[in-house]
Parts: structure tokens; C-alpha cells; sequence
């Protein structure tokens, strides 16, 4: 599972508030899939650990108080931790959507029902072998 860490440097300055959702690689590559083909930019910017077995969608700070979609968790990062340049993300991570390429953050109603949609898909198809 993908963490992100609260950097207490005081010489760092924090970034933007956001959280993360973080779900399994193959349901989040679902949800972006379905994410970009809906309408507008509806992804934001989204992160996968080094070892690919996590995606990290970044939803607006808030988010984690209510946040109950079974097999994903989401974290409080107060700015702490990610930093939104391309090429320096958190610590063994990296972008698979990167900032610049996508809206600050992604809804997260909408991010609940693509994972929803997502899981079924692989259900579906699990089903099928």
C-alpha cells in the first residue's frame, strides 16, 4: 500500500491541502480509464507507488471524514509529503497522471462511483476464466 509521510522540515514549505485516496493498481487503472473517457477532466492528478501495487488518486482535503468505499483507504496529508512537481512526487512513487496534466484534484463522488464501476468490471470479468 502506497503511504505518504508528513515532512515536520520547517525549511520545506507545505503545499496545497489535499488527501489521497489510495485503492489496488488494478482498480484504480479501471477508474482512470473510466474517469478520462467521462465527460471534461474529471481525473486528477493520480500517483502509483514504486512497486506499481497501489495508485493514489488526490482528492480535496476533507475528503478522509467521510470517506467509506471498502478496499480503498483515504489519507489526510495537510500539504505534507506529495510534492505536485512532475518529476518529485512522494518518496518511491511516481506520476501516472501528473499534475499540469490534470485538474488539482479529483471529485470524490465521482472517483466513488468509477471505483464502484471499476470493481464490477473486474468481478465481471474474473468471473468469466
Amino acid at each position: 500500500m502506497m503511504t505518504t509521510s508528513r515532512n515536520n522540515d520547517p525549511l520545506e514549505p507545505a503545499g496545497p491541502d489535499w488527501d489521497v485516496v489510495t485503492v489496488p493498481a488494478r482498480q484504480g487503472l479501471e477508474a482512470v480509464d473510466i474517469l478520462r473517457r467521462g465527460a471534461g477532466d474529471a481525473v486528477g492528478p493520480v500517483l502509483h507507488d514504486g512497486g506499481c501495487g497501489t495508485l493514489g488518486f488526490l482528492v480535496p482535503p476533507g475528503t478522509a471524514a467521510a470517506w467509506d468505499v471498502p478496499g480503498s483507504v483515504c489519507t489526510e496529508t495537510d500539504g505534507r509529503g506529495i510534492c505536485l512537481m512532475p518529476d518529485r512526487p512522494a518518496e518511491d512513487s511516481d506520476w501516472l497522471v501528473p499534475p499540469g496534466e490534470a485538474d488539482l484534484a479529483t471529485d470524490p463522488a465521482v472517483l466513488r462511483e468509477a471505483l464502484g464501476q471499476a470493481q464490477r468490471m473486474i468481478e465481471a470479468a474474473d468471473s468469466c476464466r
